[in-house]
């Protein structure tokens, strides 16, 4: 599956999020996330991504093993993307670096998920605060097969335009790009 997403520099947060509130519950989470890569960035330079997510919520921890293959849509970076729960997260870490894999980067981010149906497809509406980075963030999405994924971005397109987010307020910066920056500033 491909996830079509779009993300945007939010300007009125307590707006977006009372929109939001009027779709589905929201379910507050912080990701823990930790990126790894081979010790020649090789996973980088073929555009791909390798990561290991805790998610603590209000009832419970899971952790999420992803690995995120080369964009498929250069205007908004989608990606294929398989993911799978993980029982043992300490577990997966050590597999990973037995397997040559090193930490590049990790970091905290602090979100409040939405789940619905907009346009015929099941979508998260994800508002994103990173406290390394200044700013909230939006983060929509829907899972689509290789075949739909410009009509599925136009429909993204649609509900963020339904929530206030204007052309202009997209981005593809990479929440790791951003914090390297700032941790080297």
């Amino acid at each position: 599956m491909i996830e079509a997403e779009l993300k945007a520099r939010v300007k009125a947060p307590e707006t977006v999020l009372r929109l939001l509130e009027e779709r589905a519950t929201g379910r507050a989470e912080v990701y823990r996330d930790t990126y790894y890569d081979d010790a020649g960035g090789g996973l980088a330079v073929k555009d791909q991504e390798l990561r290991v997510r805790t998610v603590h919520g209000l009832d419970d921890t899971r952790t999420v093993l992803t690995f995120k293959e080369a964009t498929v849509d250069e205007a908004s970076g989608s990606k294929p993307e398989h993911e799978t729960r993980v029982a043992d997260a300490a577990a997966v870490h050590a597999m990973l670096k037995g397997l040559g894999y090193v930490p590049v980067i990790a970091f905290e981010k602090r979100c409040r998920n939405y789940e619905f149906e907009a346009r015929g497809r099941r979508m998260l509406a994800t508002l994103v605060r990173v406290p390394e980075i200044d700013g909230t963030f939006l983060e929509l999405e829907t899972l689509v097969d290789d075949d739909e994924v410009s009509p599925a971005l136009d429909d993204v397109r649609a509900v963020l335009a339904e929530l206030g987010i204007d052309a202009e307020d997209l981005t593809r910066e990479q929440y790791t790009d951003a914090v390297v920056a700032t941790r080297s500033a």
